[in-house]
């Protein structure tokens, strides 16, 4: 990793020549001249073993897939393989979904509703026990920074269990005055860019609801899925519960169109959503889609300026941009966008872009060569359509799929950049005067799933967050996501909603 910039302030904690005392104009004077950097603070990669290869996970148990085939898993930041994984396929997901049948009727809907939230109180507790081994585990297999899978994703993983066992057996209360059953099996897809979260999202309620499961992860990224089928083992969870095939896209299908399956969800691209909505139309299966956005983060003049510049850069940096309700569209109100613009631009030349396993890194590895290509390929369209493009000085290592954090400004709404979903680093910034302009520009996508508003008056956020055509709406920060918060969009974002009681609503059905 190549150490970041002068910051443009001395370091915390660090004195120029060993007092606290030190002149301020000294400080000042070193902060300018000194190049302070990072040094490298890798996470060990021991606290994790992975295997050279591994099965399917049906009834329990570890299979091997039935045609024998597998596929390669890499490390996003050095692209060497990480394992082999079981290529399942639907003779596979055939099994998977038999077990699940099976274990839903002899088993699991029998099952007290408190001794359903015991099994997942302690898939909870040993996932925070083995938080560790997880976030290493899921920084090695997707390439994000590993802050960010200890910080972020593997402890509300973890909350999601302990949230959704607290409603095991409440379920009358979730729907008062009906009678709440569960579905039976449901069929689950999830994306690559969040595994472990995603898993959590769509498996908690799913078993707090007394449903079984048969889940495909992403095949970029199904390590963290197939350590959870240990939890499983290790919260001795009844087998059948829990199912996990992974596989091409074909597989994912297969599950999710079997006339098994009662409940389908899934996280991904539009493109992808409209093919499953189509593939199982007519059959009366519950569906919850969370497709893609292209999220709006609207700057006002009033705004904090600093506290702005910070919520946009965790907007669109956070996890290399590839999340489906990134700040990827920055609105700012023309008199303030000059000065807010080169705010941005200072912020972003301290970004440190590098190996995902050292603490220090804010912009990991992009997950896949495919995805780095599709990153890469809209970022020349911006350019050729006229966009004026800016990227920090960096230097990104020698091997790996990095990109760097890109900001387009003159960008006009017709733009590729403003219009399709990036999923990666680049950041396409939009003025405008007045608030009905804003909210025009805002709402002015085939996406509705999030979107950010930054000012210092409570009666603007109101008035703009109940206009704008987004699922969640931010304001004064972004990307904070809670167990008991629910999530989904409008539009080609998708439908339903994952999160709070009505998440679990989705997976009930009501008499």
């Amino acid at each position: 990793m190549s150490p970041r910039k002068p910051p443009s302030r001395r370091p915390a904690g660090v004195t120029p020549t060993g007092g606290a005392a030190s002149a301020p104009r000294a400080a000042s004077a070193l902060a300018a001249t000194t190049p302070w950097s990072y040094a490298p603070a890798p996470e060990s990669r021991e606290i994790v073993s992975i295997r050279p290869r591994y099965g399917l996970f049906i009834d329990g148990r570890e299979r091997a897939p039935i045609d024998g085939e597998v596929t390669v898993t890499y490390n996003p930041a050095t692209e060497e393989p990480l394992a082999e994984i079981a290529k399942g396929s639907p003779a596979d997901a055939d099994r998977a979904i038999e077990a699940a049948e099976r274990a839903h009727r002899k088993v699991w809907s029998r099952l007290a509703p408190r001794e359903r939230a015991k099994y997942l109180y302690r898939i909870s507790r040993i996932m925070q026990e083995r938080s560790r081994e997880f976030a290493v585990t899921e920084t090695l297999d997707s390439g994000k920074p590993i802050r960010e899978s200890r910080d972020v994703d593997v402890p509300l993983a973890a909350a999601h269990f302990w949230y959704y066992a607290g409603w095991a057996d409440k379920l009358d209360y979730a729907v008062p005055g009906r009678s709440p059953e569960s579905l039976g099996v449901v069929g689950q897809v999830i994306p690559w860019n969040f595994p472990l979260l995603m898993l959590a999202w769509k498996i908690a309620p799913a078993l707090a609801a007394g449903n079984t499961v048969v889940l495909k992860p992403a095949s970029t990224t199904p390590l963290t899925a197939l350590l959870f089928a240990d939890v499983c083992r290790q919260a001795e969870l009844p087998d059948g519960v829990v199912n996990i095939v992974t596989g091409p896209g074909s597989t994912g299908m297969s599950i999710l169109t079997d006339p098994r399956i009662a409940k389908v969800a899934f996280t991904g691209s539009t493109a992808v959503g409209i093919k499953i909505a189509q593939g199982i139309a007519g059959q009366g299966k519950a569906l919850t889609l969370e497709l893609g956005g292209k999220a709006a983060n609207i700057v006002f003049d009033d705004a904090a300026l600093d506290q702005a510049v910070e919520g946009v850069i965790n907007g669109i940096f956070f996890n290399q941009g590839e999340v489906c309700c990134a700040g990827s569209r920055l609105l700012v109100q023309e008199s303030i966008a000059d000065e807010f613009i080169a705010r941005l631009r200072d912020r972003m030349g301290t970004l440190r872009v590098g190996d995902p396993m050292d603490k220090n890194t804010d912009v990991g590895a992009i997950n896949s060569r495919d995805q780095m290509e599709k990153i890469a390929e809209l970022v020349a369209s911006g350019v050729a359509e006229g966009a004026d493009l800016w990227q920090p000085a960096c230097d990104l290592p020698s091997r790996g799929w990095f990109f760097r954090p890109t900001l387009f400004t003159g960008v006009a709404q017709s733009h590729r950049i403003a219009r399709e979903e990036i999923f990666g680093p680049v950041l396409a910034a939009i003025t405008f005067r007045t608030i009905d302009e804003a909210i025009e520009k805002a709402n002015n996508t085939a996406y509705g799933l999030s979107a950010g508003i930054w000012t210092e008056k409570g009666s603007r956020i109101l008035d703009v967050a109940a206009r704008l055509k987004a699922g969640v709406v931010w304001a004064n920060t972004f990307n904070r996501f809670d167990p008991t918060a629910p999530f989904g969009g409008y539009k080609e974002s998708g439908y339903g909603r994952e999160g709070g009681v009505q998440g679990l609503h989705a997976y009930l059905r009501m008499s």
